[in-house]
């Protein structure tokens, strides 16, 4: 497993940890970052207008369109960090 990958399934553990629950913007933001990282671009069918929930997790994944699985593992990496402190 590469440095990077180590590094994100790492951070993927310390977001469970969290002393204080983050706001919903940057749920959002570890969302869309992490599935970007792990599926690459957003696939399927954008959830309907009742669906509130998973059309805001859809939007924010779909926002992150053609960034590379490495930029993003790095972002959510980096956003967690800033969590932590």
């Amino acid at each position: 497993m590469s440095d990077l990958k180590a590094k994100f399934e790492t951070a993927a553990q310390d977001v469970q940890q969290l002393s204080k629950r983050p706001d919903n913007d940057t749920l959002l933001k570890l969302y869309s970052l992490y599935k970007q990282g792990r599926e690459g671009d957003v696939s399927g069918k954008r959830p309907g207008l009742t669906d509130f929930k998973g059309r805001a997790k859809y939007d924010a994944w779909a926002k992150l369109k053609g960034t590379s699985g490495e930029e993003a593992m790095q972002g959510y990496i980096d956003l967690v960090e800033s969590l932590k402190s």
